[in-house]
């Protein structure tokens, strides 16, 4: 199925919706009033888009509202397509006010990404240049070496990002003994594997054990950016197996490539709630507020960066 162009650019608003009422809440310690916040206005804009959209990866199940929850229906109809949301990524992030929070969204067309349960997923992620080098049996330190050898960097240049867990001990000390360098983060694994992709983010490899939706949203990014991605889902008990299986996983021990993750003509779209490598924070000034977005679409690898101002009086949905 072909999806208008277009779309990319319209998902920019429903990312720059959820950024600016989130973005009210940086700083001040309440994690689920800033994902509220993010959450309604993403579902009111999505709610006035011509599309015909089912979530597939949302925030919970339909008894937990508010969240955006996996199944719901949005939009007025018309295109028939997936959402993947994350309306606020890096909650705790937002409300200690650090850096790295995002407001993100994909679309793909129906049955365009893997239905991945909420729990744990072991991840890689690079840019192009990963292809046929990184794997995701391979250890950290092996895979560090070989990305800098195919980048033509030194070791000593390459930057990979972890979340800052002791399961990551393991491959931290792996990337030290090699040299490589080691940003460590506290939350919001999304916006550094987004920025494998990006040339000049001063990120080339991000690892390790995260969240498995959070792992189909970077999939679909890095099928925009022509990126290398791989994740095998990780299993704490046998409820989550069952789970699995239930929303159509049967091989359970399976590594699957972006391209299996997150398949078609996909369109993804991210806006900065704070500072980060990939994207700017929201900035309030008297009257509004000026944003920072990232839309990429896969089918002609496209990633545009849009900074907009945003003038409240003429915004009558936003919530100030």
């Amino acid at each position: 199925m072909k999806i208008d162009r277009s779309l990319a650019l319209e998902m920019a608003r429903i990312t720059e919706a959820a950024a600016l009422d989130s973005g009210r809440w940086v700083g001040r310690g309440n994690k689920m009033a800033a994902d509220a916040a993010a959450t309604t206005a993403m579902r009111d804009t999505l709610n006035r888009m011509d599309i015909d959209g089912t979530v597939v990866i949302g925030e919970g199940e339909m008894d937990e509202a508010p969240m955006l929850y996996i199944g719901e229906r949005l939009g007025k109809g018309g295109l028939k397509v997936d959402i993947a949301v994350d309306p606020l990524e890096g909650t705790n992030i937002c409300a200690n006010g650090s850096n790295g929070a995002i407001a993100t969204i994909a679309m793909a067309p129906t049955g365009g990404f893997l239905h991945a349960p909420d729990m744990y997923m072991d991840k890689i992620i690079t840019g192009p240049a990963g292809h046929g080098v990184v794997d995701i049996d391979k250890s950290a330190g092996e895979n560090a070496m070989q990305l800098a050898r195919a980048k033509g960097c030194d070791i000593q240049d390459l930057t990979v990002v972890l979340l800052n867990r002791p399961r990551h001990e393991k491959a931290i000390a792996g990337l030290r003994e090699v040299g490589a360098r080691i940003l460590l983060i506290e939350d919001g694994d999304v916006a550094p594997a987004v920025a494998t992709g990006i040339e000049d983010s001063g990120i080339d490899m991000v690892l390790g054990v995260g969240g498995a939706p959070e792992g189909v949203l970077t999939a679909a990014a890095a099928r925009c950016f022509g990126g290398f991605m791989q994740g095998r889902l990780l299993f704490s008990c046998d409820e989550e197996q069952d789970r699995a299986r239930s929303m159509g996983i049967d091989n359970l021990d399976r590594v699957y490539q972006a391209e299996e993750m997150a398949k078609g003509e996909v369109f993804f779209a991210a806006t900065g709630v704070t500072n980060g490598d990939l994207v700017r924070g929201v900035r309030y000034f008297a009257g509004g507020a000026r944003t920072h977005t990232v839309v990429m679409r896969s089918a002609s690898r496209t990633v545009r960066f849009i900074e907009t101002l945003h003038y409240f009086d003429y915004k009558p949905g936003y919530t100030q």
